[in-house]
Formats: C-alpha cells, structure tokens, sequence
C-alpha cells in the first residue's frame, strides 16, 4: 500500500464564500476548520465541534484537522489568568477527541498572528498575490505607530527607505497598510485599533526569545498528557513571517527552532504543522532537509511557495515555483508516509486570486476557491509521478 497524503482545504465556516460544496469538487476529501466565534480562551464545548462536524459531513467531507485551537495572550505572557486559560485549552483538546478530531495546529506568534502588507499585489499574467514589503512595515513602525525604541532595530538604510516611502505615499496606500497589519487576515483571531496594538506590544515589555521559548515549553508541559491521553497530535504552526516584527520574538522559525521544540517535550503527540511558504522564507532553512529530520514529529502540512528577495520581501509564488524545492519537499514527505505508514494531511495553501474569483465582491485573501483549486492540482500531479517513480523503482 502506497500512503499519499490526505488532501483538505481550509474552510472558514457557514459565512465562507467557498463552499464546502466547492471544496469538494476540487477533491479534497478533509476539511480543515476553527469555530472562530468562539472567544479566544473559551472552552469549545462538545455541542459546539458537533455542529461544526455534522455541517463538515453533511458535504460529504471530513473534518480532518482544526487550524486553529488560539493560545491565548496570556497564556504566552504568563500574566493574569493564564492558569485558567490553559485548563480551558485542556478541555478543548478532550472535547475535540470526544467528536473524534486529533490534529490540532496552533502557534505561538506574539499578537499578530501572519503578516501581510499587500493583499492583492498583480503579478505579470493578471493574477493577485499576497505580499510582505518590509519598508511599509518598518513605515508603519517608525512613523504611524511610532513605537518608542523602534528606529534602533532597523538600518540607516531601511529608515530612509521607509521614510522616503511614507513621504509619497498616499492616504489610501496608508490606510491600506494599516488595515491590513492590524485589523488581521483570515484565521487572525484578533483585530488592534493603533492605541490597543501599542497596549498589547507594551504587556510583552521584558519578554524576549529566551523568555518566550520557555513560556511555550511551559504551556505545552501542562497539555501534552492531555493531548496524549486524548490521542491528539498538537502540531505548531511556524511563524509567519519567520522573523521578529514590531520588536516582537519569535521562536518558531527554523530547524533550530524545531529541535528545540521536541527536545524540550519528548512526546510523540508534540510536534508540526510543516509550512513550506513559512520556512522558505529564510534562505537559511533546507525544507527537504527539515522533513528528513523531523519527520515523525510532522502532523499537518501546509503546501505553498514564497519567492524572496535579499531586503525581507517577499510574496506568495505559484505553488511550484518560487524558492520552495516543492518536488523534493513532497519526495520526502512521501517517504515519511511510507516509514510511519500514515497518510499525513495537507492543504494547498495561499493561492492565487485569478480568473472568475478577480470579480467576485468577497473574497478571503488567500483562499479563494481557484487559486487553491490550481494548487492542489499541481501538488496532486507532483505526487502522483513521484509515486510511479517509486514504483518503478
């Protein structure tokens, strides 16, 4: 038996402009999904995951991963309530695996969860792409927020680079900025007026790297036995963009990052969501290397390539292109599957906006129906050779 990997797409609930209905004529079999009314902290209740579920399978699909189960604020700072919080995250995860949902993917950003400036930046053929431009965030930084100490985290060069583009830019351009980094992108949990962003950023004051890496080890030494008794793989997602933003840490970003993870909680339930536009990113980072390595500990896969630049640009590419290695990446995922004797999930992720979804009034940046649809397939069709070779030995 040849183990391929499950194909799900992500589904933002009833209020979605792709249906599951649309989801299933792609071909995804799973779905991957959040009850995103539910306050941050909140305990999911059975009732709740139920109807999420019974709708899911209705459609005749699967509710195969939930991306995500949001660790709260405080929960990262070790402030007010965390304790409580964390018995609520406890019960979430029993509850999950009473509905019979295993695969949680989760991270562990500061505040922000990923971070887009442009949100329909056109490429050559006419389609739209999500982008990182770093000189409209260190312009938001140092002349909209104006945060207190942040021109000391940039170059002589970024500073002019982002004052000469704030000069000229225009209020439309600013508000779009400023939309886009604070009001949060589909699957954010939360939305920052300027002054409650500048509120939240000041509770993480004394909280570095080394300061948030123990938090998280911390969080999860309270619920991986849960996680464990339930039978729930707890998959992180890394952080997007890989790097500190708004002089926040970040400790989910390269393959040091995920040693650490499991070295410091050795269980088999602890472990990754594997996003290939995350990690590509950062040159620094060998993707088919990082699947070889931690493999066993890879639960959920997000497939997509980012294309970068050598300024801290970059935006999402087609899903074979870019600068992800993306036949030699599912090369190895295959082989993973094969050892473990697993089908691991994945989803097409970040697609295009093209053809019929340019039109369309409502779109989630990011997961349009087509975009995704192309993905899949590409990813599907890559797959599917590397099989035949592998049969043919």
């Amino acid at each position: 038996m040849t183990y391929k990997m499950e194909q799900t797409m992500r589904w933002y609930g009833p209020k979605d402009p792709v249906s599951l209905a649309d989801i299933r004529q792609a071909g995804a079999t799973g779905i991957v999904s959040a009850l995103h009314h539910i306050p941050n902290g909140d305990i999911w209740t059975r009732d709740e995951i139920k109807k999420r579920k019974d709708i899911i399978a209705a459609a005749g699909l699967t509710w195969s991963v939930v991306e995500s189960v949001p660790v709260h604020e405080k929960i990262k700072t070790r402030s007010g309530n965390y304790g409580e919080l964390i018995g609520n995250y406890k019960q979430t995860i029993e509850n999950l695996a009473l509905e019979g949902i295993h695969i949680i993917c989760y991270n562990f950003m500061p505040i922000l969860d990923w971070t887009r400036t442009l949100l329909a930046w056109p490429l050559p053929n006419g389609a739209k792409a999500l982008r990182f431009e770093k000189k409209e965030v260190i312009a938001f930084d140092l002349f909209m927020l104006k945060r207190p100490g942040a021109e000391n985290e940039y170059t002589p060069n970024e500073i002019e680079k982002a004052k000469e583009f704030f000069e000229n830019a225009t209020e439309d351009t600013l508000k779009r900025i400023n939309d886009n980094i604070l009001k949060g992108l589909p699957g954010s949990e939360e939305g920052y007026t300027m002054e409650q962003f500048q509120t939240a950023l000041d509770t993480y004051q004394g909280i570095g790297h080394k300061e948030l890496e123990t938090h998280l080890q911390l969080f999860l030494d309270e619920i991986l036995p849960i996680a464990e008794k339930n039978g729930v793989k707890m998959a992180i997602h890394p952080d997007d963009p890989p790097f500190d933003v708004f002089g926040l840490p970040r400790v989910m970003s390269t393959a040091k990052d995920m040693k650490r993870l499991i070295s410091d909680n050795s269980s088999p339930n602890n472990g990754f969501t594997f996003c290939t536009g995350s990690y590509g990113v950062r040159a620094d980072n060998d993707l088919a290397a990082m699947v070889r390595e931690f493999g066993d500990h890879i639960h959920f896969i997000h497939l997509r390539a980012t294309r970068r630049d050598d300024e801290g640009n970059f935006y999402e590419d087609d899903h074979l292109t870019g600068d992800v290695p993306m036949e030699a990446v599912i090369h190895e995922i295959l082989k993973v599957q094969q050892n473990r004797q697993i089908s691991i999930p994945m989803r097409p992720d970040h697609g295009h906006q093209m053809l019929d979804d340019i039109a369309k009034p409502i779109v989630n940046p990011g997961y349009t129906a087509i975009g995704r649809l192309k993905g899949l397939a590409e990813i599907r069709g890559v797959e599917a050779g590397l099989i035949w070779a592998l049969k043919m030995g």
